[in-house]
């Protein structure tokens, strides 16, 4: 909305300022009100797209004060979470905007409710944003070399002096899979348990020998697909764990220096190795996580398998022993977009970063299984034409395909990413209906803040997003984290 075209209320020279504003509470219809527009016009507002409780619009507004109120379902209303003072139209929320026409107040609630499944830190959403990009013209505050080199060797110190055993928690479950299990029942298990990485034993060894995932399963629907237009039950049926590893080890042609094949060894580790270690081995193999086992016999073998370490288990015990002595690692509180972190969004005239994955809800699920290999990425933000962010589809969301065996009626270049999505976000599903999938921080947020989100059960990954538009602007994941941290 324009002041000065809707009301005539401004001279010639008057520089306005864009601003918005936010109902997040619902709402069917959803109208802005106040003293820019005398109180007597209503402005409509829209809601935001993935949140259909939270209404929006942005109007060109003259620097100074203003009062305002929303008009909600045929009632006045106004946002107890903003500023409001009493006046001749009841309570009414109030905003100061500067006359730098580049900065304007997100009005937003921390209480936001959205029906969709994205994960809002609201209290981020209340600062004071831009609207026009995404660039400040303030300097970003930047690390020290020292403070830097500091905090790195505290991280460092702290994982080499912590085991892998600390991990373990106090109960709990471990699920193993047989390498002679079909696959098509490993899959279905993988689905049906919540869980997108398992074990494999092999009895005749006596030794897990490697591991079954997500990506696994990714392969196989692609290779699959490569021998005709549909999948079929019977292909998955009669392919053993042990078959199929066979048929990748081919397919990735692994050689050594006399030219024959190998199988990768099972990255594992023992419950008394150091977290620094545990750490780099899941980062230089480029696995989720790696099993801590423990045989009492001197070969090793018929090991008790204890746990599955990740990456998330070990920042969440970074996070808890620093986080009442948070002076101590100078680099928490720098933000995000002033360090070598995660993927971003190429700025113009920028070449030399690399290119963010991102599809639209109408992609072809063979798109997305084809980034997930070529692009080497685990998770793909899904956007809409204006870039803002819908949803995001992770490596893991590929067992849904095993609830009722969809894999075997369906075309992976004629199901689109929005079906795709559905499928898991069914009650009962691998996610569950209330699950939050979509993580979101903004670029001004600090490390430690970042670090926190990161940490908590299922969060995997972190997208940066532009506050109020949602317009993606980068992603971190927990990877990111360790390898800037031990870099």
């Amino acid at each position: 909305m324009d002041y000065g075209r809707e009301s005539g209320g401004t001279g010639a020279g008057t520089i306005l300022t864009p601003a918005r504003f936010v109902w997040p509470y619902g709402g069917r219809i959803v109208f802005l009100s106040g003293s820019f527009t005398g109180w007597s016009e209503h402005w409509p507002m829209t809601p935001v797209e993935g949140c259909p409780n939270v209404f929006q619009t942005i109007c060109s507004l003259p620097p100074g004060y203003h009062q305002y109120k929303f008009f909600v379902d045929g009632e006045w209303r106004h946002d107890e979470h903003q500023p409001f003072v009493t006046g001749n139209y009841g309570i009414v929320n109030t905003v100061l905007l500067t006359r730098d026409p580049d900065y304007n107040p997100a009005v937003l609630s921390p209480h936001m409710t959205s029906g969709s499944s994205m994960d809002v830190d609201n209290e981020t959403f209340q600062r004071v944003v831009r609207v026009s990009d995404s660039t400040s013209h303030e300097p970003l505050p930047r690390i020290s070399e020292a403070d830097l080199e500091v905090s790195r060797q505290r991280i460092s110190v702290f994982l080499s002096t912590h085991m892998a055993y600390e991990l373990l928690p106090e109960s709990g479950k471990v699920i193993a899979l047989d390498v002679d299990l079909p696959v098509k029942q490993a899959f279905h298990i993988l689905y049906e348990q919540g869980i997108s990485t398992a074990p494999l034993w092999d009895f005749s060894k006596g030794q897990f020998v490697g591991v079954i995932s997500a990506l696994d399963f990714i392969l196989i629907l692609r290779e699959l697909g490569n021998h005709g237009s549909n999948l079929t039950e019977e292909e998955l049926q009669n392919h053993t764990i042990s078959a199929w590893k066979e048929t990748k080890l081919y397919m990735n042609k692994q050689t050594i220096e006399h030219g024959k094949t190998f199988s990768k060894r099972l990255v594992q580790a023992g419950p008394d190795e150091n977290l620094k270690d545990v750490t780099l081995k899941i980062l230089q193999n480029r696995v989720a996580s790696v099993p801590v086992t423990h045989s009492i016999s001197d070969n090793g073998s018929y090991p008790q398998l204890l746990y599955l370490a990740s990456l998330s288990d070990i920042l969440k015990l970074v996070c808890r022993y620093f986080r009442n002595s948070a002076s101590s690692l100078p680099i928490l509180q720098s933000p995000i977009c002033s360090l070598p972190l995660g993927t971003w969004v190429p700025k113009i005239g920028e070449s030399n970063r690399q290119p963010l994955a991102i599809l639209r809800p109408n992609s072809s699920l063979g798109a997305a299984l084809n980034l997930f290999v070529q692009a080497e990425v685990s998770s793909i933000p899904i956007v809409d034409d204006n870039d803002s962010l819908l949803d995001v589809y992770s490596r893991s969301d590929i067992t849904a395909l095993a609830k009722d065996k969809i894999y075997t009626h369906i075309n992976l270049e004629e199901m689109t990413i929005h079906q795709a999505l559905q499928l898991g976000q069914e009650p009962y599903s691998s996610y569950g209906a209330t699950g939050q999938r979509c993580h979101m921080c903004l670029g001004s947020d600090s490390l430690h803040k970042v670090m926190e989100r990161l940490a908590k059960p299922g969060v995997r990954r972190v997208v940066i997003v532009e506050a109020g538009s949602k317009r993606v602007e980068g992603i971190i994941s927990l990877g990111d984290i360790f390898r800037f941290l031990l870099s």
